[in-house]
């Protein structure tokens, strides 16, 4: 049995203030497409993402997501000016490291705990 075709899939991210992270998303390099009341749509690298006016501190500090980059160092480099401009006492990040399964990866908590994983593969094929 062959099942129906999909054509996108987004996720709700959670925040604890929408204004604060659409900012700080902005900031990064993510793209508004569009906002409605505590809805808003933000992309980056062709992936549309919800970020949206709902916070429970469970599930935002459980909440992952994972980019695949060029260069983890740059896009540390690039987080580190986004959070010493002291608009977002919360959010941190950290240097780049190297993962079991051979990506090195730059860590980014947004201004509600959600951690974004900025992922260089190994190899192209080694992508996750």
């Amino acid at each position: 049995m062959t099942s129906p075709t999909a054509r996108d899939v987004k996720v709700f991210v959670p925040t604890k203030d929408l204004d604060e992270s659409l900012e700080f998303y902005q900031a990064l390099g993510w793209r508004c497409n569009w906002r409605e009341g505590g809805l808003a749509e933000i992309e980056l690298a062709a992936t549309r993402l919800y970020l949206q006016g709902y916070y429970a501190k469970e599930w935002a500090e459980n909440f992952m997501i994972y980019v695949v980059v060029d260069d983890a160092a740059a896009w540390h480099r690039h987080a580190r000016t986004v959070l010493e401009s002291g608009r977002f006492p919360t959010a941190r990040a950290t240097p780049p490291k190297r993962e079991d399964y051979g990506a090195l990866v730059s860590y980014v908590w947004d201004p509600a705990g959600v951690l974004i994983h900025l992922a260089q593969p190994e190899t192209e094929s080694g992508s996750r």
